[in-house]
């Protein structure tokens, strides 16, 4: 498959504050990764970067074969990029409905495909943001997004302090993205267990650097670096 997005050499952060260290990877259209680490070690910041929201202090991206190094974000998102980030974002004073609406794009993902996926949704659609519950929300927001009908999703930490229930609909929904093959995913996540069995390809980071990059199955198979990495195994 023809690749996606494509880092070289990354090195960003926040003003004079540098992040991400020398980073490179390669991400094919359809395809799917991982991206793990202890907390603070720099994976929103690399989501951040690829959104455009960060300073970069050295290397290249490329979105679709694009230079986008210098692209501010709205373009960004214009061509494909599509964000869920760890504080949700949605709209408090819109209703559900319209929050899926407001920004939609056409493309096999509509409000209503998002209401199929999310059936609390539905019942909700005509509730304010600000009257869902916190897992409520985070469906939302990740129906937004793909109402957006991205290339490419960004998913931060989208599992976070979620009761298990939220976090299984929400693990489902990104098996059946995944299963369409026309939706990239970059999942932020520091229960490894939970994303592992669902991505392709996983990347451990640690003080801004890749430690690890591979399968997925690789990890699941040998936990050696998430034990390194993470401090964590993974059963089998």
């Amino acid at each position: 498959m023809a690749e996606l997005l494509e880092f070289e050499g990354v090195s960003a952060g926040y003003g004079e504050a540098v992040i991400l260290g020398d980073v490179s990877l390669r991400l094919e259209q359809g395809g799917s990764v991982a991206l793990l680490g202890r907390n603070g070690v720099g994976k929103t910041t690399l989501i951040s970067t690829i959104v455009g929201l960060t300073r970069l202090h050295g290397g290249r991206v490329r979105f679709l074969g694009q230079d986008i190094t210098h692209l501010p974000s709205h373009r960004r998102a214009a061509l494909g990029i599509g964000w869920v980030p760890q504080e949700r974002d949605i709209f408090p004073s819109l209703t559900v409905e319209e929050n899926l609406t407001v920004a939609s794009r056409p493309g096999s993902w509509t409000p209503q495909r998002v209401f199929g996926m999310f059936p609390r949704l539905a019942e909700r659609r005509g509730n304010l943001g600000n009257q869902l519950s916190g897992g409520e929300q985070q469906m939302l927001a990740v129906g937004r997004a793909l109402a957006m009908n991205p290339r490419l999703l960004l998913l931060d930490e989208p599992l976070e302090g979620l009761a298990p229930i939220i976090v299984q609909e929400l693990l489902t929904a990104v098996r059946v993205m995944l299963a369409e093959g026309s939706l990239a995913v970059i999942l932020v996540e520091h229960h490894a267990h939970q994303v592992l069995p669902l991505t392709r390809d996983a990347m451990i980071l640690d003080r801004g650097r890749v430690m690890h990059r591979g399968p997925s199955a690789g990890l699941l198979a040998d936990p050696a670096p998430l034990e390194r990495w993470l401090g964590v195994a993974v059963a089998r």
